[in-house]
């Protein structure tokens, strides 16, 4: 957060400065503009509080309820310049991150009815991953792996450096037998072999909702099935028909619209 601020307000926000008594206080009212779930009300009061530790924060929205345009969603009280110094970073931060909120539970909603779980991806603004991947849950949806430590998904690349699927499942396991093991496959054929090498979970890249269905089919619950690629709000239903146990969605956290919200300050006597 203080290199975020540190962005924006550099050495002194001239602007208040030049026009906002140093004594001024004030009180700021922030907004939800558009129907959404809100996510980031502690990022959004600590850019207020780093600029000003005596300032007032409360929260009014609770965080993962989905909620109406024209509701209150926090309120700060403090020194007039810290809040508007401050005014930008703690929306970016709280309108980026409840949009990812937002867009996921839209999918979340999509697929009530069936078994089929959301995950996100890898696919974060660089540095703010734990933020958005929390964003994400507060949606309704899943994490899934944090990064590249704590689960193992052999892709095509790892497959052709291995030399195919069945060597490459084969040194996975041996080097991490206790981690969760997901192998991409684009054919019939790649998850018959990754079956046969007793690969618990498949990732089924790219296909469409006829070849998920085929897959469902043949895979007839021998591993879990991850549905990947191309997926959007728009057909996240006809994707799911197909009988896979998980979606998932880099578009949760790299293309999530902001959720429109504003702030309004009045001054404070005394």
């Amino acid at each position: 957060m203080q290199r975020a601020l540190h962005e924006d307000v550099g050495p002194g926000d001239v602007t208040s400065e030049a026009t906002v008594p140093a004594d001024t206080r004030a009180l700021g009212v922030i907004t939800q503009k558009e129907a959404g779930v809100i996510y980031g009300l502690d990022a959004a009061a600590l850019a207020f509080t780093l600029l000003d530790p005596d300032a007032e924060v409360d929260a009014l929205a609770v965080e993962g309820a989905w909620r109406e345009p024209g509701e209150v969603v926090l309120r700060v009280s403090g020194s007039a310049r810290a809040l508007l110094a401050g005014e930008r970073t703690a929306l970016n931060f709280l309108a980026h991150l409840s949009g990812i909120a937002t867009l996921t539970a839209r999918c979340v909603r999509e697929l009530a009815g069936t078994s089929t779980r959301l995950l996100d991806t890898r696919k974060t603004t660089p540095g703010l991953r734990a933020l958005e991947k929390a964003a994400v849950l507060a949606g309704g949806g899943v994490n899934h792996r944090i990064g590249l430590h704590d689960a193992i998904l052999l892709k095509e690349n790892h497959i052709a450096m291995a030399g195919g699927i069945g060597a490459a499942v084969a040194a996975a396991r041996d080097y991490a037998p206790n981690r969760l093991l997901e192998v991409e496959v684009r054919d019939e054929a790649e998850i018959d072999t990754a079956l046969a090498a007793g690969a618990p979970r498949l990732l089924l890249d790219n296909m469409s909702p006829a070849q998920l269905r085929d897959a469902v089919k043949h895979v007839a619950g021998r591993a879990e099935l991850e549905a990947s690629g191309g997926v959007s709000l728009a057909n996240l239903r006809e994707v799911a028909a197909s009988g896979v146990d998980f979606i998932s969605m880099g578009a949760l956290t790299h293309s999530a619209p902001a959720l429109d919200l504003s702030m309004i300050l009045e001054p404070l006597s005394g």
